[in-house]
Order: C-alpha cells, then structure tokens, then sequence
C-alpha cells in the first residue's frame, strides 16, 4: 500500500480505532489528546495514545506508543502498513519528527493518514521524512 490512497474501508477502521484511542490519552498539560492507530502488513491493528508527564521531555505521542505497542506484541520484525493520526481539536496534525523517524524505522513503504489543514492527507512517509535513515 505503498500508494497515496487508503481503501476506504482500511481508512474508517484505522480513524474509528484512533479515535478510540485518543479518548484514552493523558493530556493534563497541553490538553491536546492524539490518537494514532497502525495496520501491519499482516493485518494487524494496534493503537496509541499521547502520554503526557510533568517533566515535558518524557511525554510520549500517540504514533509512538502504538508502534511500540505492535512491536511489544509482534517483535522487532513488525512492518507498518499504514497509520492515521487524528486529535480531539480538528486541528492539522502530521507526525512529529521523531514520529517520523520511528514510522520509517518500522514501515518504510507506510502510508500515514492525518488532519491537514483543509482536508485529511495521505502521504508516503517517504515525502513526511524524505532521506529518512536505516541502518540495515
């Protein structure tokens, strides 16, 4: 799926899931809830939540946590096929830098679904992280 576009089905499960998500996540400071849902090349689905903490360095992102999530239950071998990131206001919100970095490591053919600022974009994380880096 290495294309720009999402079946629209694969689409609905990945928001419906991030949103799901979202709901859970702790943002006491910022107040600004993120919910990332990532389907894996065999069909898998996995969440995550934004995790905020007092000492701001150690608040983990949504895309993040679902990742580390998939990667805890499938092992390092876990491939990204696609992932949505959605947040609780509406607001444009592509994947940080490190969020990048991380979908790249796991999925670098992966699609990346999320609010742009007129519409929902789907892109390759190719063109989010252009020259992203690998070691293998």
């Amino acid at each position: 799926m290495a294309s720009e576009k999402l079946p629209g089905i694969v689409r609905r499960r990945l928001l419906q899931a991030a949103r799901a998500a979202m709901k859970q996540a702790y943002a006491p400071y910022s107040h600004f809830k993120v919910g990332a849902a990532l389907l894996t090349v065999s069909g898998d689905i996995f969440s995550g939540c934004n995790v905020e903490n007092a000492s701001y360095g150690l608040t983990n992102c949504a895309e993040r946590t679902a990742i580390f999530t998939a990667v805890g239950e499938l092992g390092p071998k876990m491939i990204i096929e696609a992932i949505a990131v959605v947040n609780n206001q509406r607001l444009p919100c592509s994947p940080c830098g490190a969020c990048r970095q991380v979908i790249f490591e796991f999925g670098p053919e992966a699609t990346v679904l999320f609010q742009g600022l007129n519409a929902w974009k789907t892109l390759p994380i190719t063109e989010l992280l252009p020259e992203g880096f690998r070691l293998q």
